[in-house]
């Protein structure tokens, strides 16, 4: 399980192909607290570290992933975002997030406004999922809070320090991101279909 706190972002260095999966080979500042068989979200997909080698370490995306998530996009020299699994005894600074990604978006607009940014978000509601005014949303593995909620879009705004440390400070209109819905309106939304 993660919170959608970001610990830190790292660099794609190689990517290789092994049939429909592709093996990812990252730099990044934690990689020498990293360990085989650990979890650890890349633009808040839950990935599984395969091998760590002085500064870089690999993981590997399977089909399935790389259809769903925009992990098939990533290229050698692309940032992406990371965070390792909360521990037992830890805060909950974001909100539950299963690093499992319900459905790519597009980001539609940016607007700098001169102390945080405006980023606009659609994605296809056919698939069933939902935002909630002032409810959060998981982008490309970060923890935020939506307003602007409708049927197929909503808005974050970023703060300096996010815009800083993530891969937001990438992000144009136009680039797909990954989304993961809140896991309980997720529920709730299960649960009153059963009453339809």
């Amino acid at each position: 399980m993660f919170t959608g706190i970001v610990e830190a972002t790292g660099v794609v260095q190689k990517i290789e192909a092994a049939g429909t999966n592709l093996t990812f080979h990252l730099a990044s500042p934690i990689t020498h607290e990293l360990k085989i068989d650990q979890s650890v979200s890349h633009n808040g997909v839950c990935l599984t570290v395969t091998s760590v080698d002085g500064d870089t370490y690999t993981v590997t995306a399977v089909d399935e992933t790389l259809k769903k998530t925009n992990l098939g996009q990533l290229q050698t020299g692309s940032r992406v975002n990371l965070e390792r699994c909360m521990p037992a005894n830890g805060r909950f600074d974001g909100h539950i997030v299963q690093g499992h990604v319900d459905q790519t978006g597009i980001c539609t607009h940016v607007q700098d406004q001169h102390g945080s940014w405006l980023f606009d978000f659609e994605y296809d509601p056919q698939v069933g999922n939902i935002t909630v005014e002032k409810g959060s949303i998981c982008i490309n593995g970060v923890s935020l809070t939506v307003f602007d909620s409708r049927p197929m879009g909503f808005r974050v705004t970023i703060i300096p320090y996010t815009y800083e440390h993530t891969t937001f400070r990438d992000l144009r209109a136009g680039q797909v991101v990954n989304l993961e819905f809140d896991i309980v309106g997720k529920y709730i939304k299960k649960m009153l279909e059963q009453y339809r």
